[in-house]
C-alpha cells in the first residue's frame, strides 16, 4: 500500500469546516460524511482522521497522525512539543478576562490574590507570571461563566465571540490578553522522506490558496498617458499586464492588488482616469 500522509481534523463545527475547506481549495478531492471517522482523499496521498480537537496534538505525538489542524489556543494550553507549520489565519478567536460588573478591574495586577475560573490555565498563568500577578486559578472544563454567580471564582478567563453568553450571567469583558487562530501542527520530524514530500506539496498548495485570498485580480482601462502613475501607485509588481485599445490613445491594464490596499489603490486609480474597473477573486497565486 502506498505511504500517505495523515492529517487530524475536528471532527465536527466551524474549526472542522474551514479546514476542510482549505484542503478542497487545495483541488484534493475526499467524502464528505459526517458519520465517517477516517477517509482518505482521491486525488492525492493524504487520510483524515476525525477526532476532538483536544486529543489533535497528543495523536501527532503519538504518531497517530502526521499533522493536524487545530486552535493556536488548545496547541498552545496543551505544550506539545511539536511544529507549527502554518498559521492558517481562520477561526479567529480571543482569550480574555471577565468579572463581574461591580469588580473594579483597571488591569491584570487588579487580580491579585483572585481566583480565576478557566479552561486555559497554562496560558492564564505564563501570561500573569510575565506580569507578575499571583492569582489562584481554578481549572473548570466547561461552563466557566457561570463560576462568579455560584462563588466558585472572582474572575474568569475565557474565549470570547460575541459576549452574549457573558452579559446573560452577569459579567462583562474588560481585557483581552490572548488571540487564536486556526494553525496546522506537526512532529518536527516526519520520519519519512515520502511524507516529508508529501508534506512539502500539500504546503506547497496551501500557501498558494492562502497568498491568493490576500489579493485581488483587477483590470480596467486608462489613458496611456497615466501608465507611469498607475506603476507607482500599485508598488511592488514586477509590471502591470497592459494591452493597446483600438481607441487611441487607451490601454487596458491588469494588475493584482492586496486586499488590504484595495480600496484606497481603487480611489486612486479612479483619480487617474481608470475606466470599466473590474475586480474578481484569485483562486490560487504564488510567486
Amino acid at each position: 500500500m502506498d505511504e500517505v500522509l495523515r492529517i487530524a481534523i475536528q471532527k465536527k463545527g466551524r474549526l472542522s469546516e474551514q479546514s476542510l475547506e482549505i484542503i478542497k481549495q487545495c483541488g484534493i478531492k475526499f467524502g464528505a460524511d459526517e458519520r465517517v471517522l477516517k477517509d482518505r482523499a482521491t486525488n492525492f496521498p493524504l487520510e483524515f482522521l476525525y477526532v476532538r480537537d483536544d486529543d489533535i496534538p497528543s495523536y501527532i505525538a503519538d504518531s497517530i497522525a502526521d499533522i493536524g489542524i487545530v486552535g493556536r489556543n488548545e496547541f498552545d494550553e496543551q505544550g506539545i512539543d511539536l511544529a507549527v507549520l502554518r498559521d492558517l489565519g481562520f477561526a479567529k478567536c480571543r482569550l480574555s478576562i471577565a468579572v463581574p460588573h461591580e469588580f473594579g478591574y483597571k488591569d491584570l495586577s487588579s487580580l491579585e490574590g483572585k481566583r480565576i475560573a478557566t479552561s486555559y490555565p497554562r496560558i492564564l498563568e505564563s501570561i500573569l507570571a510575565e506580569e507578575g500577578v499571583k492569582a489562584n486559578l481554578v481549572s473548570v472544563s466547561g461552563a466557566v461563566e457561570i463560576t462568579p454567580l455560584v462563588g466558585v471564582a472572582d474572575a474568569i478567563c475565557d474565549l470570547v465571540s460575541t459576549g452574549a453568553t457573558l452579559a446573560m450571567n452577569g459579567l462583562k469583558e474588560v481585557q483581552t490578553i490572548y488571540r487564536s487562530s486556526a494553525v496546522m501542527i506537526g512532529r518536527k520530524e516526519m520520519g519519512s522522506k515520502v511524507k516529508e514530500e508529501i508534506l512539502s506539496r500539500l504546503l506547497l498548495r496551501i500557501d498558494a490558496v492562502m497568498k491568493a485570498s490576500s489579493y485581488k485580480y483587477v483590470i480596467f482601462n486608462l489613458p496611456e498617458a497615466q501608465l507611469e502613475a498607475v506603476a507607482a501607485v500599485v508598488g511592488g509588481m514586477k509590471s502591470p499586464t497592459v494591452t493597446k485599445l483600438m481607441e487611441t490613445g487607451w490601454v487596458s491594464v491588469q494588475i493584482v492588488v492586496a486586499e488590504d490596499t484595495f480600496w484606497e489603490v481603487f480611489e486612486q486609480l479612479k483619480a487617474l482616469g481608470a475606466q470599466g474597473i473590474l475586480v474578481t477573486a484569485i483562486e490560487k497565486m504564488t510567486e
